[in-house]
């Protein structure tokens, strides 16, 4: 169980860095960025720094269901389990200053998917994580049904957070990039694991 929970996370955190070199190196660096080399160097700490943040605010709910999943696997109790995550959710809602019931009840329902896919690929029979997928989910249509449903949940995430800036343009316009990166990103997962003669 250990080896698939690594797994499932290098994953995420593959995907999360995907996302996040998608939205935020999708414009070329200047010519001038070359000719002064602090700037060059500047810009890829900064671009650096970015993605490391993305990919962690995107890992935490997500790390947070995956050890809810492996709890609830190993006989605790998920009502239990749902609690404290939802405390953990709303402390770290807080700490970022973006707290609201909407949004935590966003990141509830997304933890609710994640832990019932995570504890399928977690019973799943594979060695990689799109073995682990592909016998989890048995049918292309399958996976494809629980991604509609997690990315429904990530939209009503990205709502509260527009509502939160009140729909600062800037905001929206990340948001959409991102879900679009990730959308992308899941229809070629899909493929891989799915090809379309099976």
């Amino acid at each position: 169980m250990e080896r698939k929970y690594k797994v499932i996370l290098n994953a995420e955190e593959s995907f999360a860095r995907a996302v996040a070199l998608g939205v935020y190196i999708r414009r070329p660096l200047t010519a001038w960025r070359f000719l002064l080399p602090g700037m060059f160097i500047f810009d890829v700490l900064r671009r650096s720094s970015e993605i490391r943040r993305y990919s962690d605010l995107f890992l935490f709910p997500r790390k947070l269901a995956l050890d809810g999943a492996l709890d609830i696997l190993n006989g605790e109790d998920r009502k239990n389990i749902l609690s404290r995550i939802e405390k953990e959710i709303r402390q770290w809602l807080t700490s970022l200053k973006i707290y609201s019931e909407r949004l935590l009840r966003g990141h509830m329902d997304e933890i609710h998917l994640l832990i019932d896919h995570f504890s399928k690929l977690l019973n799943a029979v594979g060695n990689g994580y799109y073995a682990l997928v592909k016998n989890a989910y048995k049918t292309r249509e399958q996976y494809e049904a629980h991604l509609h449903q997690l990315t429904a949940a990530e939209q009503e995430i990205d709502q509260a957070i527009s509502n939160i800036h009140g729909e600062a343009i800037d905001i929206r316009e990340r948001l959409r990039a991102e879900q679009a990166q990730a959308e992308k990103l899941r229809e070629k997962e899909v493929n891989r694991t799915f090809s379309r003669t099976e």
